[in-house]
């Protein structure tokens, strides 16, 4: 209907008809504080309000969105003969409404009429999105963070369907607030390898709270590439790395000893380092202490802020695949680390089993998203979840201060 109602506006002539059934009401028409030709500098914090003017035309439906296609949602009196909108109007923003009517003879009828919004004052909700464009493995999540703390679940429901993902193909997801300012959004389940991946932020001038808009957010556009996943089994000593399925090889290991437990769970590469220094001294081992080391390593792929890596390591090649002898890292060979390293990417998963470690924690040292199952993901989200609210819970308490970017072997 928007070419023909754009046409409706064009012509003139009150209660002509337009196309044999259709006659043009605008002039049946007002829009309160919004009427006028072009109506500039409207208060967004009034309600929009639509009457009819004289007592021969009733209102029968109002849409109104904004340039993005968002919805405004009204109610109609009971007799027809006014209009006014429920949800707060977003601030500097032009809005179109089509208003259709009938007239005393039953006779249909349409109304076009385009205001725009004051910008507004007080504080801004401007949001980030990560990570940077590009290709990532299809275990990679989308991040947002907030400029402002935002607590309260109606609140957070306002600000979690501004955000929105798509991709394609298309897949199930959600977003889970991580706390008050960073939310994360999954799939259900990976992934699909190389699809494409579009994310925006319809937040710019909707109300959050009095003295708080919805402020800039820049769109992120991602793809994924092939799924590429790694199983690397604890008490076998061995990973095993699949491309898009297919087994490609099998490789002896070794991972953390009594003390030093290399975290059990899924784990999303964070990066690749060709080179690292590694020692004991940065992740707390005493200087001189018979746990501490000093060691140039190369071919490392991140899976942790706190110093877990999958890497080159030559001086444990006879331990590999038959005994865990690291502080926490994953060891291979330098054939090995290097075959992987150029494999990988950022976003592939690592899947850590049969571990007697601490299991990987959701969220605060890199990301652990998916060992939480999708119920428990959908209990983070403010639209998918009774009452909303924050279901991070202890994960977050206990990984604040988790020893960013400290490597270890």
């Amino acid at each position: 209907m928007a070419p023909l109602l754009a046409g409706l506006t064009a012509c003139g002539g009150g209660g002509r008809s337009l196309t044999g059934d259709l006659v043009d009401a605008s002039g049946a028409l007002s829009f309160g504080s919004a009427g006028g030709g072009n109506a500039t500098g409207v208060d967004p914090d009034q309600p929009l309000k639509i009457s009819t003017k004289g007592s021969g035309t009733r209102i029968t439906d109002v849409r109104a969105t904004d340039a993005g296609g968002r919805p405004l949602a009204g109610e109609l009196s009971a007799d027809g003969r006014g209009w006014r909108s429920t949800s707060p109007l977003a601030a500097d923003a032009t809005y179109t409404v089509r208003v259709s009517t009938e007239n005393s003879d039953g006779a249909p009828g349409r109304g076009v009429h385009s205001f725009t919004t004051a910008p507004a004052g007080g504080e801004r909700l401007d949001v980030t999105f990560g990570p940077e464009p590009g290709t990532y493995g299809v275990g990679q999540p989308v991040t947002a963070e907030l400029s402002r703390s935002v607590d309260d679940p109606e609140e957070r429901a306002l600000v979690e369907g501004a955000l929105t993902v798509t991709s394609s193909p298309r897949v199930e997801g959600a977003w889970h607030w991580v706390d008050g300012t960073k939310l994360h959004y999954r799939p259900r389940d990976y992934w699909p390898a190389h699809a494409r991946v579009s994310v925006r932020s319809h937040l710019a001038g909707l109300p959050i709270r009095e003295g708080l808009r919805g402020g800039n957010g820049k769109a992120l556009d991602l793809t994924t590439g092939d799924r590429v996943e790694a199983v690397a089994d604890i008490a076998a000593h061995t990973m095993t790395v699949s491309r898009n399925g297919e087994e490609l090889r099998t490789i002896p290991i070794t991972t953390g000893k009594e003390g030093f437990a290399t975290r059990d769970g899924k784990k999303v590469i964070l990066g690749r380092e060709q080179f690292v220094r590694m020692t004991g001294t940065s992740i707390g081992i005493a200087a001189g202490s018979a746990e501490d080391y000093d060691l140039p390593v190369y071919w490392a792929a991140r899976l942790t802020w706190s110093g877990e890596y999958v890497h080159g390591a030559p001086w444990s090649v006879a331990s590999q695949g038959s005994a865990n002898v690291s502080h926490g890292c994953t060891g291979l060979s330098t054939e090995n680390a290097q075959w992987f390293y150029e494999l990988v990417r950022p976003g592939d998963i690592v899947e850590h089993v049969n571990g007697f470690g601490e299991d990987m924690a959701p969220f605060g040292n890199g990301f652990g998203d998916w060992n939480l199952d999708w119920d428990q993901w959908l209990a983070g989200s403010a639209l998918h979840a009774d009452g909303g609210g924050d279901a991070a819970g202890d994960d977050r308490r206990t990984l604040r201060g988790s020893g960013r970017l400290q490597p270890r072997v």
